[in-house]
């Protein structure tokens, strides 16, 4: 008998996702499955909620909202700071992106999103943010986590080890 994705599952599947246009956003073709511990918060919860209960072999496709994905667009996440504030990067144009620290301290993304005289308008929204998710999988495999897996709340596919 298999075991069926739940709570604690070492999941390996191979998928493609797009937007509603069919653009391909990320796919797992041409290099490594995706592996994951279900139930650790490891994926988006839309996407960990239809994976339950599968099991190998299963193939599915699943359409994701952004409130069970990355979220709906925050407003007050587009914002002018001062040109200043890139102080050291020789050229800032649109599309780049950078690391800054989040208020709460933890790290978050920032893009570019304009560049004037001596302001920058920035996005701290996540790039999917307000974007439907099409999901298309096939579930490789499916086992139980390891005790260590389960203490450090990610899988240790592939020779990982800590």
């Amino acid at each position: 008998m298999s075991v069926l994705i739940g709570k604690n599952s070492v999941v390996s599947v191979n998928y493609k996702l797009t937007d509603d246009s069919g653009k391909v956003l990320d796919s797992s073709d041409g290099s490594k499955p995706m592996v994951y511990l279900h139930g650790a918060g490891n994926i988006i919860p839309g996407l960990e909620k239809a994976l339950a209960g599968k099991g190998e072999g299963d193939a599915l496709k699943v359409r994701i909202e952004p409130a069970d994905a990355y979220g709906e667009v925050i407003p007050d996440g587009i914002k002018s700071i001062e040109k200043a504030a890139f102080e050291g990067v020789e050229s800032v144009e649109p599309g780049m992106v950078f690391e800054a620290q989040a208020p709460d301290g933890t790290t978050q993304q920032i893009m570019v999103v304009k560049v004037d005289e001596d302001k920058v308008t920035i996005d701290t929204n996540h790039p999917l943010a307000g974007i439907a998710l099409n999901f298309d999988i096939n579930v490789l495999s499916v086992r139980e986590a390891t005790k260590q897996e389960l203490e450090h709340g990610h899988t240790h596919e592939h020779g990982h080890d800590h």
